[in-house]
């Protein structure tokens, strides 16, 4: 029965790794990401500037909840897009305008103003395993008299930032998802957020990029959470990879530094080795391994920097909207060291068999994955 055990086991955590690495290898071709729409109102006209994964609508993807479109079963078709010039996929997308026209929408007083294309800007078709980035110019004219509006955005089309741009900068600014709208947009811009928005709305934007879209520091965080799930190894090490990702959050967005993603991004797939792999060797917190966790922090901090300027921060409530997404990123964290303690380390934590059996499995695996991502970013 022993050695059935011990065969079951080695099999699950062989199929438990090949599962994370054919997951790992999708996320990062395919992983979903939200819109980000800038609107302006001028002359009796409202635009709407939105910079998107063109294809993905025009295929008719379906984004409701999902995060890897490799999934959906128009998969085919939006692959067949991205490899398409930016005339080609202009013209795709005109030729399914009226049917994706009611999916965006502006309302004034509960009426539709009717929304043309009045731009498209495609990149050139670059590398085919990562989203390629396009804008989409929309305008319609308001009617007179108005004095709010509210933008709605189909559930199929995923999340979207929204961002008033006025003359005095940001004003109001939105998260939706599952096919939400705004709050009334005062078209004068004087009814921007006020602090408590911007933190609610940024801090929901920094828990999303780590539940469920940020399957890299998930796994970062999981090996600092295996080394040993006694307070002490963990709050050192939770304490040490906050302060160091803060900071290099806030020192990217400020524009003081800059790292290229093609040297992040590996050296990120590395520290998720690194940490499976001191698991392994050693049975508890070392000196280093805070200073360690400290110097992978900075890296992650860059990372998230990256997704934080992609979609801007409101220059009315900057610090607040920074401190909101920062602390977005650690409830985030926290939810996958509660939700890791709630199925594996209440039951299972304290059997003499938890090291061997599940800590050392786990974590790798985990190392495996980052390995095969530190090579994928590096070289594929």
């Amino acid at each position: 029965m022993t050695v059935i055990s011990d065969c079951l086991r080695r099999c699950t955590l062989l199929c438990l790794t090949v599962a994370l690495i054919v997951a790992a290898a999708t996320v990062r071709a395919h992983e979903v990401q939200p819109g980000v729409a800038d609107l302006r109102t001028a002359g009796g006209t409202v635009m709407l500037e939105i910079r998107l994964t063109l294809e993905a609508p025009v295929a008719g993807v379906d984004l409701r909840g999902l995060q890897d479109i490799n999934t959906s079963d128009r998969a085919a078709d939006y692959d067949a897009l991205r490899a398409l010039p930016p005339d080609a996929l202009d013209a795709e997308l005109r030729e399914v305008w009226p049917a994706l026209r009611g999916k965006i929408s502006v309302e004034v007083g509960g009426a539709p103003v009717p929304l043309d294309i009045a731009g498209v800007d495609v990149p050139e078709v670059g590398d085919a395993e990562l989203p390629r980035f396009s804008t989409l110019r929309l305008a319609g004219p308001l009617p007179d008299g108005a004095r709010a509006l509210t933008v709605g955005w189909d559930a199929e089309l995923g999340a979207l930032v929204v961002r008033q741009i006025t003359e005095q900068g940001v004003g109001y600014t939105a998260f939706l998802t599952d096919g939400a709208r705004t709050d009334p947009i005062e078209i004068a811009g004087l009814g921007g957020n006020g602090p408590l928005q911007a933190f609610i709305t940024y801090t929901v934007i920094g828990f999303e990029h780590i539940v469920p879209k940020g399957l890299d520091h998930i796994l970062f965080v999981l090996g600092l959470f295996f080394l040993s799930m006694r307070l002490a190894p963990l709050l050192w090490q939770v304490t040490a990879f906050t302060l160091a990702h803060s900071v290099t959050l806030a020192l990217g967005i400020l524009g003081l530094v800059s790292v290229p993603a093609s040297i992040v991004e590996p050296l990120i797939a590395a520290s998720i080795v690194y940490v499976g792999i001191e698991n392994v060797l050693s049975k508890g917190l070392t000196p280093w391994r805070p200073v360690v966790v400290f110097v992978f922090g900075l890296l992650h901090g860059l990372g998230f920097a990256s997704v934080l300027g992609e979609i801007g921060l409101d220059p009315g409530q900057f610090a607040i909207s920074l401190i909101g997404f920062n602390v977005g990123v650690e409830l985030g964290q926290l939810a996958v060291i509660a939700l890791a303690f709630a199925l594996v380390g209440y039951s299972f934590g304290a059997k003499p068999w938890y090291r061997a059996r599940i800590a050392i499995p786990a974590s790798l695996a985990i190392a495996a994955v980052g390995a095969y991502w530190a090579v994928e970013r590096a070289i594929l």
